[in-house]
């Protein structure tokens, strides 16, 4: 056997033994070659394109190889290469900023994409302005959102999925309706009435009139099943809610994107600072800031170092696109994803990543273009490792089995009570009949080591139990634990944690 620093290497989906080399499968018992290719044996996988690697992070020598170099549909595994762009190119100490200022008669609310701007962070605006002594405005509120552009979601989303917020869209003023930060969607509270055939109450968090709700929802006998749906048609607001919920049934509530968050966000502005004491006599529209504009009021976000923790941890779609636009606009003058994403690739070539098998559609992972190879997501992860950012990255990533969604993220559930938990740390992904997971792993002598799964075209549900028992071989060095491990099944099944709040009880 070939061995190097008492390593035994797997290259090409093969083991070099005796100077000849040898299928996989016939790797010695116990080694992680013959582990692996048994958990990768699954009948779940039939047929399906299927890409592993795994590298000691410090070396960089390859320990195992799966088709690694093929391109595959990497679904959120792509964040990882926004993020790593990001930091780059951005600074983790990169801020979005909103400010308020006037000129003439006008306030104008100017934004550079700030996706943690909640109502809250809108009503102190409105009070920093009414401090200033602002108490009427004669002309218009004026929404700036110019610092992007107007294409609000990349080219190739698909249509059935705009509704959502997980394919939200995007825009230099938005807001955001919660504390994952689901920018520019609203939360619909729906509950029942106390008696059966009444109209089910429905409500809007935030509050605002650029989106209606159409409630044709009634209340149904106790103990009746839920049917409840609530959809948004592409290119208007008209929240329109159907079927029934059962009388004494807890309340719910879910989220839909909004169109047009520009607007969107100047009336929730716009109601806060009615309820601080100023009067806006005109009309609210869009438009740009004047050079001269005096500002009365300033919020900056949290620098990207904390927002990438939201950003990885819950898989944010929409702060990704945001990201890709910020960066183009920072890097050529331009915030649109035709500018971000080449600068996007740009640096991806300097951290080492061979960019020509790489092709970034959008930055979430959202689009079935996307293209990238396990080999070059573990390219990425060991070489971000030499960059003075890195501690902020590393500190971003789900942790799996630690609870809380600001620390295990969309690893929280999983890999529990094994020696994965509290060690691996990395990116999961999914679509439909896609499931990834990239990220660091220390083995049992304190090695680190970077893998990278990808799983395209299987059918049936997603087989994250298999990326699980990757981790967990992996973590512990030895067959047992992952062969007798059995992943509990998310609360939401095999999606992402900000597609979850699509979908009704």
């Amino acid at each position: 056997m070939i061995k190097s620093a008492g390593v035994a290497l797997l290259l090409g989906g093969t083991m070099a033994l005796g100077g000849a080399a040898v299928p996989a499968h016939a790797a010695p018992a116990g080694s992680l070659a013959a582990d692996l290719d048994a958990i990768l044996r699954d009948g779940r996988l039939r047929g399906a394109a299927v890409s592993v690697t795994v590298r000691d992070a410090g070396t960089g020598r390859t320990l195992y190889d799966r088709d690694a170099g093929a391109p595959r549909t990497p679904a959120s595994n792509n964040k990882l290469q926004t993020a790593a762009a990001a930091f780059g190119l951005l600074g983790p100490g990169y801020r979005f900023r909103t400010t308020v200022s006037v000129e003439g008669d006008d306030l104008y609310l100017t934004g550079t994409g700030d996706t943690t701007m909640r109502a809250a962070e809108y009503d102190r605006l409105a009070a920093a302005v009414a401090a200033e002594g602002v108490t009427e405005i004669r002309g218009d509120l004026v929404a700036d959102d110019t610092w992007f552009d107007a294409l609000r979601t990349p080219p190739g989303w698909a249509p059935g999925d705009l509704q959502y917020a997980y394919a939200a869209q995007t825009s230099a003023l938005t807001v955001s309706p919660n504390d994952d930060f689901d920018a520019g969607s609203v939360e619909i509270s729906l509950a029942p009435a106390a008696r059966a055939g009444r109209p089910v109450r429905a409500g809007l968090t935030p509050g605002t009139d650029v989106v209606k709700i159409d409630n044709r929802a009634v209340t149904g006998r106790p103990g009746s099943p839920s049917s409840l749906a609530v959809r948004r048609r592409n290119g208007g607001n008209t929240i329109v809610v159907t079927g029934s919920h059962p009388a004494g049934a807890a309340p719910t509530s879910v989220l839909r994107s909004v169109e047009e968050p520009t607007l969107y966000a100047a009336d929730v502005f716009r109601k806060a600072l009615k309820a601080h004491g100023v009067r806006v006599a005109g009309a609210t529209e869009r438009g740009r800031t004047p050079a001269g504009a005096r500002t009365v009021a300033t919020r900056t976000s949290m620098p990207l170092s904390q927002l990438a923790v939201p950003f990885l941890k819950l898989s944010n779609n929409v702060m990704a696109e945001t990201l890709v636009k910020a960066i183009g606009r920072e890097t050529r003058g331009e915030g649109s994803w035709a500018a971000g994403l080449p600068a996007v690739t740009a640096e991806l070539r300097r951290l080492g990543v061979d960019t020509a098998q790489v092709t970034m559609a959008d930055g979430s992972g959202l689009a079935r273009a996307n293209r990238t190879t396990a080999a070059q997501l573990g390219t990425l992860l060991r070489n971000v490792r030499k960059r003075p950012w890195f501690p902020a990255w590393r500190a971003a990533l789900p942790v799996a089995g630690q609870p809380g969604p600001l620390a295990g993220g969309t690893l929280a559930n999983r890999m529990r009570g094994t020696a994965a938990a509290g060690n691996v740390r990395a990116k999961t992904g999914t679509l439909t009949g896609v499931t990834a997971l990239s990220g660091y792993v220390r083995g049992p002598g304190g090695r680190t080591l970077v893998f990278s799964t990808l799983f395209n075209g299987y059918s049936g549900g997603a087989p994250k139990d298999l990326e699980d028992r990757i981790a967990i071989r992996l973590a512990t060095g030895g067959t047992a634990a992952s062969t007798r491990y059995r992943a509990a099944r998310l609360d939401g099944g095999d999606l992402e944690p900000t597609w979850l709040a699509g979908r009704l009880p």
